[in-house]
């Protein structure tokens, strides 16, 4: 097996719960010399062999990013002028993640600086300010699933998705945020593995390994004109999620 297909196994089984392996150590057999003899079967208790590690011991963000190169690891190079890799306070206490860079965080290289951006930003603050919790943007970190802008904005296929989120569960796992908001549906089915709307997970507390996560609407669906109650939701959701973190 090669080092990929090893590496995929391992990342199947740690989402599954499993920190370690077990190997049966075999019983002693007689030696072909010797009589067959009455004895009590010999049962071993299994040897623990611990899984390496997914990710270097002392990982960092800028050793993912190095990592990542100039990644041509799936069809979304083809299309891409920068790599959206992720933007924000490195020791964050919450990150948000969204679905993958549009036009304007393809050309700036960041995340959330279209208009959809600025309606987060606004989110953060705003919410904030409200709130009596003294926070900007710059205090959060925010990144994407996939780090290159989709073909027309469309929804990141599953294979992009898996290849991508190696890097986000890096990112994810170095920072260790007390809490991480998915923006949509992508996000949290990349998070959490569920196929649910938004409209059926926003609002509650889910685990992503053991960090907390909500679920709310990312602000590109917020800008729509008819989405009056989500835009309401959203910023209840986001209440929730600043005192939870920040209180």
């Amino acid at each position: 097996m090669n080092a990929e297909k090893l590496r995929g196994v391992l990342e199947f089984y740690e989402d599954l719960g499993f920190t370690s392996l077990c190997r049966r150590t075999p019983a002693e057999t007689p030696s072909m010399n010797e009589p067959p003899s009455e004895t009590v079967p010999v049962h071993t208790e299994p040897a623990a062999i611990e899984l390496p590690g997914l990710a270097p011991a002392d990982d960092s963000l800028q050793k993912i990013r190095e990592n990542m190169g100039d990644c041509k690891r799936c069809r979304l190079h083809q299309g891409r002028h920068t790599i959206v890799f992720g933007s924000g306070n490195e020791c964050a206490r919450l990150v948000f993640v969204g679905e993958g860079p549009g036009a304007d965080e393809d050309a700036q290289g960041l995340p959330f600086v279209g208009r959809a951006g600025q309606l987060l930003t606004q989110m953060i603050e705003g919410t904030a300010k409200r709130e009596g919790i003294p926070l900007e943007r710059k205090d959060v970190y925010i990144c994407n699933v996939v780090k290159c802008r989709p073909p027309e904005n469309r929804t990141p296929e599953p294979d992009e998705m898996e290849i991508c989120g190696q890097f986000l569960f890096r990112q994810l796992s170095v920072i260790r945020p007390g809490a991480i908001c998915a923006l949509g549906a992508t996000a949290a089915r990349a998070l959490l593995g569920r196929k649910e709307g938004v409209t059926r997970l926003r609002g509650n507390w889910y685990k992503w390994r053991d960090i907390p996560l909500m679920v709310t609407y990312h602000p590109s669906y917020l800008l729509r004109p008819y989405n009056q109650n989500a835009k309401r939701e959203a910023w209840e959701d986001l209440k929730k999620v600043l005192h939870f973190v920040y209180d």
